[in-house]
């Protein structure tokens, strides 16, 4: 069982500008044992590449999330993200996960089906009618997740552009210090703190109101959980889905003939949905460690109570032990359990409605527009934990 090794490799190794998987995960997951690494802040992190590691370790509740605002959390950003549900551990992170979960369930989501399907008939009704080239991010793949977190949780969407701001600051990796992180983050819950009170003066059916009635009537959650949650879900519900749309496109763009094969049966769009959440590795490294809370032998390394381990779900969802031809996007793939949505209880709890989101939006498009290419210069997120397109170009 090995317990060190040599000095830390910097990380993340994934470069913005692009969909691809470094070559240095390939080099991790070849190697026994863990890899150590060190990020641009915080302490030194264990880092696990392969799939049945990366099980064990998201779903083994002796690695804590909670922990980590008591040591030098390893991150990309001076900026601290602490507070908020996903950095709880049970029993407080069950208490709020049972209050928002029923929300979520795959009956609750498959209700919003229909608005969903409406709202991209709607959305591609207008990028017909302004022509190509158009930019697919700004003008279908925000739109559509922004619109239904909205008015699920009870945020007006005319707020958009202000809350596009924090948001981005709120994933952002650049030079912000941990001033100016903290200052965005008391502006981003001082607007969902009004947002609240406006709601407790005007109770209406959306999840915002079920929160507020778990804090005042049944006293379950503080004001500053309830504020952090619906931050949470506000952020968590539109930036992903958002991003993760233009990247399937440009994935499948990238491999015509799977293309093809979904556009000639769209049945096969609900596999192809869990394909490419396989396939595209999302996160630029990665990120949320689990600290050890005793001595646990991880992959043959020995993890000492109190350190760090950093779980990249991309190069875990290419494992080859566990896929067949993993570097291979095969939409007819089956048992295809990615770790996409993250495994245990920090599972995505928007998951099932993320499914939802992708499969009407991919679907939709690629129907409306059969012969859909990229119309001009990509331009990257940079400094983000997410990667893909903030200006997608299209025409068709």
């Amino acid at each position: 069982m090995t317990t060190a090794g040599t000095a830390p490799l910097s990380y993340p190794f994934n470069i913005p500008e692009s969909l691809d998987l470094s070559a240095e995960y390939e080099r991790a997951r070849s190697r026994p044992g863990l890899l150590k690494v060190q990020l641009a802040y915080g302490e030194p992190a264990w880092l696990v590449t392969r799939y049945a590691e990366a099980r064990f370790v998201l779903g083994d509740q002796r690695f804590s999330r909670a922990l980590a605002d008591e040591h030098d959390e390893p991150r990309q950003s001076e900026g601290r993200r602490s507070g908020g549900i996903l950095s709880m551990d049970p029993p407080d992170h069950t208490r709020l996960r049972t209050l928002v979960a029923k929300a979520f369930t795959v009956r609750q989501v498959e209700k919003l089906r229909p608005q969903v399907k409406e709202l991209t008939r709607e959305l591609l009704d207008e990028l017909e009618a302004a022509g190509p080239p158009v930019d697919l991010v700004d003008r279908y793949a925000l739109p559509i997740p922004v619109a239904v977190i909205c008015r699920l949780l009870g945020v007006p969407e005319e707020d958009r552009p202000k809350f596009r701001v924090w948001s981005d600051a709120a994933l952002s990796t650049s030079s912000l210090t941990a001033e100016e992180f903290e200052t965005n983050r008391a502006e981003l819950r001082a607007y969902m703190a009004r947002l609240i009170e406006q709601h407790r003066k005007e109770p209406q059916d959306d999840l915002m109101t079920a929160l507020i009635d778990a804090r005042d009537v049944d006293d379950r959650l503080s004001e500053l959980e309830l504020i952090d949650l619906c931050v949470g879900i506000l952020v968590a519900g539109h930036e992903t889905t958002a991003t993760q749309i233009p990247n399937f496109v440009l994935a499948l763009l990238d491999h015509p003939d799977q293309l093809d094969l979904l556009r000639g049966d769209l049945s096969l769009i609900n596999g192809a949905v869990e394909e490419l959440l396989r396939f595209v590795p999302l996160g630029s490294g990665a990120g949320q460690p689990r600290y050890a809370t005793e001595d646990i032998d991880v992959g043959g390394t020995l993890v000492r109570a109190g350190e760090p381990v950093l779980v990249a779900v991309g190069a875990a969802n290419r494992d080859a032990l566990r896929f067949d031809a993993p570097g291979k996007l095969d939409i007819r793939r089956t048992g295809n359990q990615h770790l996409g949505f993250g495994h245990g209880v920090h599972h995505c709890l928007g998951a099932q409605l993320a499914r939802l989101e992708l499969q009407e939006a991919i679907s939709a498009l690629i129907t409306r527009f059969p012969g859909l290419r990229v119309a001009g210069d990509v331009e990257w997120k940079t400094q983000m934990l997410v990667r893909g397109p903030r200006v997608l170009p299209v025409g068709w």
